[in-house]
């Protein structure tokens, strides 16, 4: 077979839908096996099996510590190792300053900043004991590179991603590790009927109306896709980018730029 992830493991988490989902057949294209690690069990079974031969599904509770070293002993038991971690497992929420709830901002930063954290660590402690080096990368967001009125939280925790990339690159290169991070844009997907009520509330506007607004505000022309990110994914996952250490890319349509 060939493909620029070929001979590698990859665990990727929140991967039985969406982006997650996308990189996961992504990295099968390219040679790598794949674990699906979702807190929905059967939907990561699924996805699991459309992936195909080599996919795996692993239970995984990114808020819980002992969840996230079960499952790093599950992809280790099951394929041997992981080469290639993907941090994509996260919350969404949005609300005016006044009204944030102290339940909101433990629930974001408890998968966003905490979930992202520890299962970077048990990976990489598992990595550094294998002794090959690997590839880790978080999903940070245009949201982590700017405050917005209404989602004050949820920018946080992706400024919070951006950062602890930043420092978990600088120390654990020198075991071969490179982490690095994607920020993608607005992207379409389920998770957006959610987060256009939640606009519609808060902004007073109609059902789909926001949704309508921010693609048309993406300098491409259209809100991004779970396929869109995937050829970063893929890059940063590959030998191409073992030069490249503690760097956020932006894979947003234009949306920002730094």
């Amino acid at each position: 077979m060939s493909g620029r992830l070929v001979g590698k493991t990859a665990l990727i988490t929140g991967a039985a839908r969406g982006i997650g989902k996308a990189f996961a057949l992504a990295y099968a294209r390219e040679g790598a096996r794949v674990a699906i690690a979702d807190i929905d069990l059967p939907a990561a079974e699924r996805c699991a099996a459309e992936v195909g031969a080599g996919a795996i599904a692993i239970a995984l509770d990114v808020s819980s510590q002992d969840s996230i070293d079960s499952a790093v002993d599950a992809c280790t038991n099951q394929v041997g190792g992981i080469d290639i971690l993907v941090n994509n497992a996260a919350l969404f929420d949005l609300a005016p300053i006044v009204e944030i709830s102290r339940a909101s901002y433990d629930r974001l930063f408890s998968v966003n900043v905490a979930g992202t954290l520890f299962t970077l660590q048990a990976v990489a402690r598992s990595m550094i004991e294998r002794g090959r080096g690997g590839k880790i990368i978080n999903m940070a967001s245009q949201a982590g590179r700017r405050g917005e009125a209404l989602v004050g939280v949820y920018c946080a925790t992706k400024a919070a991603v951006i950062s602890i990339t930043q420092s978990a690159g600088l120390d654990l290169i020198r075991h071969g590790i490179n982490v690095n991070a994607i920020a993608p844009g607005v992207v379409e997907g389920e998770h957006w009927k959610g987060v256009d009520a939640l606009f519609a509330k808060y902004e007073n506007r109609q059902p789909g109306e926001k949704m309508r607004l921010v693609g048309e505000a993406v300098p491409f022309g259209r809100m991004g896709r779970a396929e869109d990110l995937t050829g970063m994914a893929v890059f940063l996952a590959s030998a191409e980018a073992d030069y490249i250490v503690a760097q956020t890319y932006n894979v947003d349509g234009g949306n920002w730029m730094n």
